[in-house]
């Protein structure tokens, strides 16, 4: 097998949408904002966040604002993070990946630190050949960040590696560095936000696994 798979984490192998959504809501709630539901949240999510804040109120937050509700959300988020799991069957599907011959690294814009601990408290850290997370202060986006962690990686040909990711900078980073990208429906985009990557969309990630090996297949 030629593949060498680039995990996201939140929202794709760690299943923390309803916390993402709750600390939205809290940090709405501190700037007496309106909850949002699921459903809207998936439909407008967009990265930066601050563009996305724009949608859903109309215009960009000032940076006081900004400052708050960054704040606030990742107070919140963190607090039940500890009550999120692994996305259902990711834990095997990693597992049967690394027996089967593939190689896995993990790719997020999470903090570096943090990531690594929950990462190892969920016990597959021994599944990937690199994990990293967002350097402290670091304002890079997923495709600056992806270029990083394959260049670590020593990975030449980005043809053989595929993103599996449940956004649209998913994507983006995938086409950055010339890799392909399958997009999963489980996190913070809806399905008809994903498909306008123009890459595939899955509804697992074993699905996911499955395109990831078609499109890296080789004669």
């Amino acid at each position: 097998m030629n593949a060498h798979l680039v995990w996201d984490w939140n929202g794709t192998l760690f299943h923390d949408i309803d916390a993402v959504i709750e600390a939205t809501n809290a940090s709405f709630a501190e700037l007496g904002l309106p909850p949002i539901t699921l459903e809207r949240y998936k439909e407008l999510y967009c990265v930066p966040v601050p563009r996305f804040y724009e949608r859903l109120i109309g215009r960009l937050p000032t940076d006081a604002e900004w400052e708050v509700m960054d704040a606030a959300f990742h107070r919140h988020y963190w607090a039940l993070a500890d009550n999120c799991g692994l996305a259902e069957g990711a834990a095997e599907l990693l597992a049967a990946q690394t027996a089967a011959g593939l190689t896995q690294s993990l790719c997020s814009l999470a903090p570096h630190d943090q990531l690594l601990g929950i990462v190892g408290w969920h016990g597959i850290s021994g599944h990937f050949r690199r994990i990293d997370g967002r350097p402290d202060h670091s304002t890079d986006g997923k495709a600056a960040q992806m270029a990083r962690h394959l260049k670590a990686l020593g990975i030449t040909d980005a043809d053989r590696v595929v993103v599996i990711g449940d956004a649209l900078d998913d994507a983006v980073a995938a086409a950055h560095v010339g890799a392909h990208a399958v997009l999963y429906t489980g996190g913070s985009h809806s399905r008809a936000s994903l498909s306008t990557a123009g890459v595939p969309v899955t509804d697992s990630l074993a699905e996911a696994v499955d395109q990831a090996i078609r499109l890296t297949a080789r004669p």
